[in-house]
């Protein structure tokens, strides 16, 4: 029995969720079909979740080795009772102590963070709702420089009415984000009568897999703290960065300028990329505002950390030799991975935009689109996923501004199904450029003939039509 829509909320019925975009479909075509190298060779490869598996074994060796971190062994079990009952929303203090000391080791050790502003949220996307409704009410908006996170629209708007009013960023400057883009897309805002809260970073970006120079993030927090508007960054890719420019973090910035209004930043961060564990859904939001601790604190209830992860957690996060060789590793494995993979796509001919961080790659497709739109870039993106087998996410998804780029992410699998998955694509490239030059050569054969005919044509003086010359035709035998 179907029920009346009437009979639920215009949240529960409508389709402001985005479930139904191709990033969440691709998904499904896996979840369908999913890959497996003994009981399912030919099913779909999963490269469209942004996954860091790289460093579990060194998470299950410290398991392993400290079996009294975990209220559900023997070793540990005395603190149960302890762990077990009703935890206040605050959270455990060890634990915020232990996120605020890896946060700043997963920094460089160049900035300080204050438990007391260490506030838990369900995973960085509770962490990012949460200050949406601390920042904003249902109306206002929020900038975002183009290509952004694919489920930012469900993350920041969905529930909250908050708006994105997208920055345009394109390849020409490698998309960085530009003060006269910022002040463009600030003015479109105001003369529609957008009220404009804020200015929302991923840096490290996804999907670009590139971080912010010192400049460019000066520029940045000059401009919100011109407008006197919010500065929201998500930084849950600080530990992957893998080469130059390193890692720069808006907490470090505020250390050099003084000038800047502190209550406008904020940090979104998680152990769901830098260490690989989004299943335990740890989120943190930390602000610089006080009255945004106070109220993010009050809605934490909502999107609490169990406590047994919270105990677990701190246990581990509080083992600084461990923590020091977990970045260290993390910071060259994924460095490892990048380069197999770009040099991979670069045997076969295909380039991505250049990255120093993230657990993807924006590769460039666009040679191999039949024209330069949107519909061509999801007409590739079906072939790829329903022929090659591969789910990769387009970039319209993440909302770029130029057709043919996709991400893919390469750290969600081991080293043999990531060379089967590049095998699968370099058979699908180069079979595609065969193609295209075998049109080529017909097209260019066809032209030739079509010249020669036209060469071999006379015109009937009275009725101007073409007629072909017969072989027998003094003209032809002259």
């Amino acid at each position: 029995m179907s029920l009346d829509k009437n009979m639920l909320s215009k949240l529960a019925v409508g389709d402001k969720h985005g479930e139904d975009s191709p990033y969440f479909e691709g998904w499904k075509a896996y979840d369908n079909n999913p890959f497996h190298p003994e009981h399912n060779p030919q099913g779909v490869i999963q490269m469209g979740l942004a996954e860091n598996q790289l460093c579990s074994d060194l998470i299950k060796e410290w398991i392993k080795a400290n079996p009294q971190a975990s209220i559900c062994t023997a070793e540990g079990i005395d603190g149960f009772s302890d762990i077990a009952v009703f935890q206040d929303y605050h959270g455990l203090k060890q634990f915020r102590q232990a996120i605020a000391a890896f946060m700043e080791r997963a920094r460089g050790g160049r900035v300080r963070f204050e438990e007391e502003r260490v506030v838990m949220s369900g995973g960085a996307t509770g962490a990012n709702e949460t200050l949406m409704f601390c920042l904003a009410d249902r109306g206002d908006a929020f900038l975002v420089p183009t290509p952004y996170y694919a489920a930012f629209d469900r993350d920041l708007s969905w529930r909250t009415g908050v708006r994105i009013i997208p920055v345009e960023c394109n390849s020409s400057n490698n998309f960085q984000v530009t003060r006269q883009a910022l002040e463009s897309a600030y003015l479109d805002a105001q003369e529609t009568g957008i009220k404009i809260k804020g200015l929302i970073l991923a840096n490290p970006s996804n999907p670009l897999g590139t971080s912010l120079d010192r400049e460019t993030l000066r520029t940045l927090m000059d401009f919100i703290n011109d407008k006197q508007i919010h500065l929201v960054c998500d930084e849950i890719y600080a530990a992957t960065v893998f080469a130059e420019p390193g890692f720069v973090s808006v907490a470090e910035m505020i250390q050099e300028m003084d000038h800047v209004n502190r209550d406008l930043i904020h940090i979104v961060y998680s152990l769901s990329k830098d260490m690989g564990l989004p299943g335990f859904r740890v989120g943190v939001v930390y602000s610089y505002n006080d009255a945004v601790v106070t109220c993010a604190r009050r809605m934490s209830s909502f999107g609490l950390v169990s406590s047994q992860t919270q105990s677990f957690l701190a246990a581990m996060l509080s083992d600084q030799s461990f923590v020091d060789n977990f970045l260290k590793e993390v910071s060259k494995r994924v460095a490892k991975r990048h380069l197999m993979f770009t040099e991979g796509l670069k045997e076969m001919g295909v380039s991505c935009l250049r990255s120093n961080a993230g657990l993807f790659v924006l590769m460039d497709l666009r040679q191999m689109l039949k024209d330069q739109t949107f519909e061509s870039e999801m007409a590739l993106w079906r072939i790829i996923i329903d022929k090659v087998k591969i789910n990769i996410s387009p970039g319209s998804s993440f909302h770029c501004s130029e057709p043919g780029w996709f991400r893919v992410c390469f750290a969600n699998m081991d080293e043999d199904t990531l060379q089967i998955a590049l095998q699968r694509m370099k058979s699908f490239v180069l079979r595609d450029r065969e193609n295209k030059n075998c049109n080529n050569k017909k097209r260019k054969s066809f032209q030739e003939n079509l010249k020669l005919s036209f060469s071999s044509m006379t015109y009937d003086e009275h009725v101007r039509t073409p007629r072909l010359m017969s072989p027998h035709s003094p003209l032809v035998r002259t």
